[in-house]
Formats: C-alpha cells, sequence, structure tokens
C-alpha cells in the first residue's frame, strides 16, 4: 500500500497524517511537542510506524508548521509549505464551498479567507496569545485544573461574566476581581472562553469578511465552549471536521501526494529508522553581510545537514556535502 505522509510540528503539539493513495486518512498521531521538536518529530514515526503493516511503502512526505525546515531535514522531506497553505488545502479537501477558515493553535491563530476554491486573503496573530490555546491552558493551569475541566465547566455557565481578553495579563488580574466579587468560578469560565472569541475576532478578523461556510481547525476546537460561543458572537453555524487537530499535517499529506504523482519521482523519505537518530541542533550569526542574521543548523555526528534562517538564500542553497566551504562566513 502506497501512503503520504505529512508532517505538522507546532510550538506547542506535533501532529502526523497518513493518507492512502485514495486521499483517506489510515493513522494518524497527536503528540506535545514540550519544546524539543526533534524528539516529538521521533516520537511521533515511532508511534506511526506501530500502527501500519510491514508492506507500507512511502510514497512522498511533506513538512509544515513552525518547525517545518527542522522536521523536514530529519524525515527526509519532499516537499516543505507553511500553514495556511496546508489548512486551506485539507479544509477545501473536505469542504469544497468553504469560505472562512478558523484556525487557533497554542502560539498563534489564523483567519484565511477562501472563495471559489481560492484563498485569497488571510491574517494571523503572533504577538499576543491572548487569541491562542496558551491563553486558556495558563488560566486552567492557575485554577489547578485541566482544559478538559475548564472546557466542561465553561459550558454549564448560564450568566457569564464579561473577562477583558485583549491581554493575558488583564484576562488574569480581571479573573481575580470577578472572583473576589462572587461570580461562579463556571460563570468566569465561559467568560474566559467569550473573550477569546472576541479578541480573534477583533485583532486577527478585523477588517476581514467572515462568511458561512465556516470551518473551525486546530486543537482549541477541542474546546466545546470556544465553539459555542464562537456560533453565539457571530450567530452562524460554525463547522468542526473530525479530524481537526490534524488538519494541517493532512494538508501537507495531500500536497505531496498530489506533486509526487506530477512529478513521477522516488520519494527522499529517510525512513522510520529516523526515530533513533541522534541529532545536534545550534546557531550561528552570519557575518557575510551587515544583517548579520542568526543561522538556524541541525548535524548528525558532527556533520552539518542543513542550515536555514538568514534573510538570503545563501545557506539554504549550498549543497549539504559542501555545506563546510561557507565557514569563514560563520
Amino acid at each position: 500500500m502506497k501512503t503520504y505522509l505529512g508532517v505538522d510540528v507546532g510550538s506547542v503539539t506535533t501532529k502526523l497524517a497518513l493518507l492512502n493513495e485514495s486521499d483517506e486518512l489510515v493513522s494518524h498521531v497527536y503528540l506535545l511537542t514540550q519544546g524539543k521538536p526533534i524528539e516529538a518529530v521521533q516520537q511521533g514515526l515511532r508511534e506511526i510506524r506501530r500502527q501500519l503493516p510491514e508492506d507500507v511503502d512511502i510514497g512522498g512526505v511533506a513538512t509544515t508548521g513552525s518547525a517545518r525546515y527542522l522536521a523536514g531535514v530529519i524525515v527526509g522531506a519532499d516537499l516543505v509549505k507553511n500553514e495556511i497553505t496546508t489548512h486551506a488545502v485539507a479544509a477545501l479537501h473536505y469542504y469544497p464551498d468553504v469560505q472562512t477558515i478558523i484556525e487557533i493553535g497554542g502560539q498563534d491563530s489564523k483567519l484565511t479567507v477562501v472563495r471559489d476554491g481560492i484563498v485569497i486573503d488571510f491574517a494571523m496573530n503572533t504577538v499576543c496569545a491572548a487569541g491562542t490555546g496558551s491563553f486558556l491552558d495558563h488560566q486552567a493551569l492557575r485554577l489547578d485544573m485541566s482544559i478538559q475541566e475548564l472546557s466542561q465547566r465553561a459550558l454549564t455557565s448560564r450568566t457569564p461574566v464579561r473577562i477583558a481578553g485583549r491581554c493575558t495579563v488583564f484576562a488574569e488580574s480581571d479573573m481575580v476581581h470577578k472572583q473576589q466579587m462572587g461570580h461562579s468560578v463556571e460563570d468566569i469560565l465561559y467568560g474566559l472562553c467569550q473573550a477569546l472569541v472576541r479578541n480573534y475576532l477583533g485583532n486577527v478578523c478585523l477588517g476581514k469578511e467572515i462568511a458561512a461556510p465556516i470551518v473551525f481547525q486546530g486543537g482549541v476546537a477541542f474546546n466545546q465552549a470556544i465553539i459555542r460561543a464562537f456560533r453565539e458572537e457571530i450567530d452562524i453555524e460554525v463547522i468542526v471536521p473530525p479530524h481537526h487537530e490534524v488538519m494541517g499535517a493532512i494538508g501537507a499529506a495531500l500536497l505531496v501526494h498530489e506533486d509526487m504523482a506530477a512529478s513521477k519521482t522516488a520519494s527522499q523519505f529517510r525512513g522510520f529508522d529516523q526515530s533513533e537518530v541522534k541529532y545536534h541542533t545550534s546557531s550561528f550569526e552570519c557575518k557575510a553581510c551587515p544583517n548579520h542574521c542568526e543561522v538556524a543548523e541541525i548535524s548528525q555526528d558532527g556533520h552539518a545537514l542543513a542550515r536555514w534562517g538568514g534573510r538570503c538564500d545563501m545557506w539554504e542553497r549550498v549543497p549539504t556535502t559542501q555545506l563546510q566551504l561557507s565557514e569563514e562566513s560563520k
């Protein structure tokens, strides 16, 4: 069976999705990155391998997410794509008439506007965590409860209180104030969910047209209280895909399937054994020009495998076997 692997490595979670030649989801993995993207990718490879029969052939592999270049080196990616593209491709695959894609992850949130099957606009919030999953995680930790409990208890709220959600620090201060006033924890929790939604709509969606059908993707879509808050705020039905948490990885797998079918070349996939390889990451300041870019490097057994991160492509364009030729620019 020929399959196509998508790997989505984010700051909070790492996702892997495997599709067959009919683009059906065969297997998927959802892990916490925990600040260790290499180890998370390797663990994901091990878990995917355990779920598959021996005769599976990887026909192509693509990476996406904030650590897509790093993950691409580890797995031997045939394709590296940004999250906006992969999430849009996955949403259009399952919902061809989608017009708005809401994607909220652990550290950032995105809006993608689609018309007639084409992405025409997008926006991201990467400055403040108030409209992301970490906003809720932090408050759940402060209240000594899991994010699942936060969601369940927020759904029982009948008279939610308004929480100032433009900033994480102000939100926490406001929550403490509301608790001191005697409001129930449930009403405060749902007020917090409403604050996240208001922040997203007022910041990321500012000046954008939100039209139905709306698809909600990302790990925060697990939170039923957030879904309820979105539906109440915009008064439009919000669709949550069955595998919303791995849609980025699914989109990457769809793209590499199309790419490999067109090129008819063999995959560069380095194999599941890469899950046991020891890698080392480091960085250095390039002094080739006044920009002094910080360049990231991944190496194995003392040999550099790849470098990236500069404003120009000086380090990316150098073949792996010739990386040492540019040492004088460090």
